[in-house]
């Protein structure tokens, strides 16, 4: 894993990036959040295809575990991706609501991140 460094607003972000899956279960996610935290970063952006498919299928409840242990560490999420044709709507509703605030947010690419986080 590479870690790209971004800085604004005082605010440490950490881009991730890898060729294999970051993220395959909870406990994966707990040691990746644990080291980022305490070297300082406040964003972790990550893409959509280094986490887990099951993260995206809200059934397994992946998501909303992943997702509370990153507000405990007040740290926020950013993930990378192709969210524009999801064909669950329930998918679909969990993106757009979650792009209203900012704990998790979804996009299409990196500039668009960038420009919309700060």
């Amino acid at each position: 894993m590479k870690i790209n460094r971004h800085l604004s607003n005082n605010l440490q972000t950490a881009e991730l990036l890898a060729d294999y899956l970051l993220i395959n279960t909870i406990e994966d996610s707990t040691d990746l959040l644990g080291n980022l935290y305490y070297q300082g970063f406040d964003i972790i952006i990550m893409y959509q295809k280094n986490i887990n498919p099951d993260f995206f299928d809200l059934k397994t409840k992946m998501a909303g575990v992943l997702l509370q242990k990153f507000a405990n560490f007040r740290m926020r999420l950013i993930i990378l991706g192709d969210f524009e044709n999801i064909s669950s709507k329930s998918l679909r509703d969990f993106v757009y609501e979650s792009n209203k605030g900012r704990q998790a947010n979804f996009y299409s690419n990196l500039d668009e991140a960038l420009k919309k986080m700060y």
